[in-house]
C-alpha cells in the first residue's frame, strides 16, 4: 500500500477476508452484521488507519456533516471567539467546521460559497458583505445563518447595537464631551450602518454633536488614517467602528504626541483580546463572541429555535476615556 494513499474499504475488506459490502455494513450499519464480524472488521479498520470518506458517505443522504464558517478578516481577534465557540458546538454535534477568510470582499465571499456549496451542509456567515439577493439565492440551496447582519426570514445573531451605543454616548456625555466623531467602518458592513444610526440618535437625544467620518478600513492602519481625520474634526472623543480601528487610532495619536484621554478620548467596539493591553487600555463595548459562535451553530442545526437572537453588549470602561478638555 502506498505510504500516502488513503486506506479504502477495499483495503479493509481484503485484509479482513470479507466482502466490501460487509465492511460497509459493519462500519455504517452495524446491526446488519453479526457482532463477531463487526468487531473483526472494526479492529482491522483501526489497525490499517481507515478513515471514512465524508463526501462518499454523503452521496446517498446528501449530507456531509461539514459546516462552513466565513469571516471577513481572519486576523481580527474578535473572530477568534466566534470560531472557538462555533467549533466547539459543531464538534459536540458530530460536525466538522471549515473556515474561510473573505478579506472584507463580497466577491471573495461569493467565491468561497460557490466552491464549498457541494461539500457542506450549511453556512455561518460572519458580518456578510454579500448583497441581499445573493444571500437569498444561497439560502435557497443551503441553510444559512447570519452574525451581525439581518435580512428578513434569515435566522441571525446580532449584538445589541442600540444598548451598546447608548452606553457609549451616556458615558462620554457624563465626562463632559459635547463634540463626538464616529470613525466609520466599511460602507458594505451592515453593523456600521446600525452603529451610526444608534449613535446619532443617542447623541441627538443627549443634545450633543456627532460627526460621521470615513469609511475607514477596520484595521490598525485604518485607525491611523482615521485619527488624522478625526483630529481635524474638532471632536474631543472618537467612537470607532471596531477595536482594531480604535487601537490604530490610539497608536497614531501617541506618535503625534496627542494625550489620551487628556485631549482626546477613544472608544471601540468588540473588546477583543489585546484591547486591555494597548496604551492606554481601551474603553470598549464587549461582544460575547464565543456565546454567539455556539448559538449560530445551534441555529444552523436546528437545535434551538431559529429567529433573531440579540446578545447583550456591556461597556467596559478603561483608561482611554476621561473628562473632556476644558
Amino acid at each position: 500500500m502506498d505510504q500516502f494513499r488513503a486506506v479504502t474499504l477495499h483495503d479493509v475488506a481484503r485484509e479482513a477476508g470479507v466482502a466490501v459490502s460487509t465492511v460497509s455494513r459493519a462500519l455504517s450499519n452495524p446491526d446488519r452484521v453479526s457482532a463477531r464480524t463487526r468487531e473483526h472488521v472494526r479492529a482491522v479498520a483501526t489497525r490499517l488507519g481507515y478513515r471514512p470518506n465524508r463526501i462518499a458517505q454523503a452521496l446517498p443522504s446528501g449530507r456531509t456533516r461539514i459546516l462552513a464558517l466565513l469571516v471577513p478578516d481572519i486576523t481580527n481577534p474578535h473572530n477568534f471567539g466566534l470560531v472557538r465557540g462555533a467549533e466547539a458546538q459543531a464538534g459536540a454535534a458530530g460536525y466538522t467546521l471549515v473556515l474561510g477568510d473573505t478579506q472584507e470582499s463580497p466577491e471573495r465571499e461569493s467565491a468561497h460559497a460557490d466552491r464549498l456549496a457541494s461539500a457542506v451542509d450549511g453556512f455561518v456567515l460572519i458580518s456578510s458583505r454579500l448583497p441581499d439577493d445573493e444571500l437569498r439565492e444561497l439560502r435557497r440551496r443551503h441553510p444559512v445563518v447570519l452574525f451581525n447582519r439581518e435580512l428578513e426570514d434569515f435566522p441571525s445573531v446580532v449584538l445589541d447595537s442600540l444598548d451598546g451605543s447608548r452606553q457609549v454616548v451616556e458615558h462620554l456625555v457624563a465626562l463632559g464631551h459635547r463634540r463626538l466623531a464616529y470613525l466609520g467602518g466599511p460602507a458594505s458592513a451592515w453593523m456600521d450602518a446600525e452603529r451610526w444610526r444608534s449613535l446619532s440618535a443617542d447623541a441627538a437625544r443627549a443634545g450633543v454633536e456627532i460627526t460621521r467620518l470615513g469609511p475607514f478600513s477596520p484595521t490598525l492602519d485604518g485607525g491611523a488614517a482615521a485619527a488624522d481625520v478625526g483630529l481635524g474634526s474638532g471632536a474631543t472623543a472618537f467612537v470607532a467602528f471596531n477595536d482594531l480601528l480604535a487601537i490604530g487610532a490610539l497608536q497614531r495619536l501617541e506618535r503625534r504626541g496627542v494625550d489620551v484621554p487628556g485631549r482626546i478620548s477613544v472608544v471601540g467596539f468588540d473588546d477583543i483580546f489585546g484591547s486591555g493591553f494597548c496604551h492606554p487600555p481601551l474603553t470598549t463595548v464587549t461582544s460575547p463572541a464565543e456565546q454567539a459562535g455556539r448559538m449560530l451553530i445551534d441555529m444552523l442545526l436546528g437545535t434551538c429555535t431559529p429567529g433573531r437572537a440579540v446578545l447583550p453588549t456591556p461597556l467596559h470602561v478603561r483608561d482611554s476615556t476621561g473628562v473632556a478638555a476644558g
